[in-house]
């Protein structure tokens, strides 16, 4: 059976992480966090003081990185020139970093080019934001997954409490909203859900129905 690009975007805490590893490992695929790439940017440009709309030197920043992935006993690691980044990206702050670099259209053209890179030849779950719009338009497989912005702030305050951090759930509905909103309405590919996507509503939906659901799509596609 032939291998394929399965895409998978949606906006923060709709379950992407989760729904794309389980499925990449059912399926035997690679797994690529496309929004680990723009975290990865936002973290090192901000450790080096490099400005969040600088587009040289982010541009340079983004030519000098290689962002590769990895599976580990606790999940997906992520290496920066080698160098494990996994916790420090997943921070709260890491995220705002991450949705403000991917405004700056040339750290969205240089990323866009390594993961198409790393989605060449297919067998590959890749998440993020604008995969079956922009990076795979063509993929046989596309997904949006999405969820009530309350959920989405419950889920993601768990995941930061987990880290030992402190949550202020009001406070992180807003930076979630405010994300939507710069993700949404970014001039450069804006979140939306591809026109053949597969859309689905993760608010009240287990892991394992919707990867089971997409399980079955993919074989079928695999096999025509």
């Amino acid at each position: 059976m032939k291998q394929i690009v399965i895409a998978i975007d949606g906006p923060a805490g709709a379950g992407k992480s989760t729904v794309s590893r389980t499925l990449a490992a059912r399926l035997g695929y690679r797994y690529v966090d496309t929004g680990a790439m723009y975290r990865v940017i936002g973290v090192l440009a901000a450790e080096r003081g490099i400005e969040l709309d600088a587009a040289d030197q982010l541009a340079e920043l983004c030519d000098q990185v290689d962002i590769t992935f990895e599976s580990g006993a606790d999940g997906a690691v992520t290496r920066a020139n080698g160098r494990d980044v996994s916790d420090l990206i997943r921070s709260g702050p890491a995220g705002q970093l991450a949705s403000k670099v991917s405004t700056v259209p040339v750290v969205r053209e240089r990323l866009v080019a390594a993961q198409r890179r790393l989605g060449a030849g297919g067998g590959v779950v890749m998440e993020g934001r604008d995969i079956g719009t922009v990076v795979f338009p063509d993929a046989p497989l596309k997904v949006f997954l999405d969820a009530s912005p309350a959920e989405r702030a419950r889920r993601r305050a768990v995941e930061l409490q987990a880290r030992g951090e402190g949550v202020d759930l009001v406070a992180m509905e807003r930076d979630i909203a405010e994300r939507d909103a710069r993700d949404r309405s970014r001039a450069h590919s804006p979140l939306r859900a591809a026109p053949d996507a597969h859309v689905i509503d993760s608010t009240d939906c287990s892991v394992d129905a919707i990867v089971t659901e997409l399980v079955a799509l993919a074989q079928t596609i695999e096999r025509a």
